[in-house]
């Protein structure tokens, strides 16, 4: 019997080490030797201070500063810990809406957030600007949204219209060879503020908090 099982527990520890052990060792060593910056998170930093990463969304509440596209996360309901409730942009808890097309919760939030933006039928706004994205924490916009928000910010910032507008332009990149152009919403923030004097970046805004 000793001499089937011993086969056996050979490989079970054979295997794990090169598999549970081994490989993943070397693929992380790999990856930060490679590409140090997505291995660790693509971090975001300022002034030497972490403000977020480049791949999950913030919530951006002020009129200062670009908003993302809505997020369906939820937390749970400080007052009841059996209940959830609404908390844009919660990192600990990636989900979408999983609304249909039909579905009347949906179809009034969506009317809401196109009012709230001034659209119309002539004046259709983009759909990221009023759907939600699978995870909840989409760091990105598209263009057309960015631009939509310029007015709002140069007013609130008191900076002229064609400077927010070039902002958005430095910060619009292709996800890839053949990916859509899309604006990091942080990246932007952060730029803003730079433009705006070096006031405090988004994570250590209570106008913009990090999750």
């Amino acid at each position: 019997m000793l001499s089937h099982l011993r086969p056996a527990v050979v490989m079970i520890v054979l295997f794990t080490a090169l598999t549970g052990i081994a490989y993943p060792f070397a693929i992380t060593g790999i990856a930060q030797a490679v590409l140090k910056g997505p291995a660790g998170g693509s971090l975001v930093t300022r002034d030497g201070v972490v403000v977020g990463s480049a791949l999950v969304g913030q919530n951006f509440a002020s009129d200062r500063y670009f908003q993302g596209r809505p997020s369906a996360t939820s937390g749970p309901d400080p007052k009841d810990a059996t209940k959830t409730i609404d908390a844009p942009y919660n990192a600990a808890n990636s989900v979408g809406s999983n609304l249909g097309p039909t579905s009347q919760k949906l179809i009034d939030r969506v009317k809401a957030s196109v009012a709230a933006l001034g659209g119309s039928p002539a004046k259709p706004v983009p759909a990221d600007a009023v759907t939600t994205s699978a995870s909840g924490l989409d760091p990105d916009i598209s263009p057309a949204y960015a631009t939509i928000q310029v007015p709002r910010v140069a007013d609130a910032r008191k900076l002229p219209l064609d400077k927010v507008q070039a902002l958005v332009a430095d910060n619009t990149r292709a996800a890839g060879l053949f990916g859509e152009r899309t604006v990091n919403v942080l990246r932007l923030n952060l730029a803003l503020d730079a433009a705006s004097g070096g006031s405090p970046g988004p994570a250590a805004s209570n106008d913009a908090p990090a999750d």
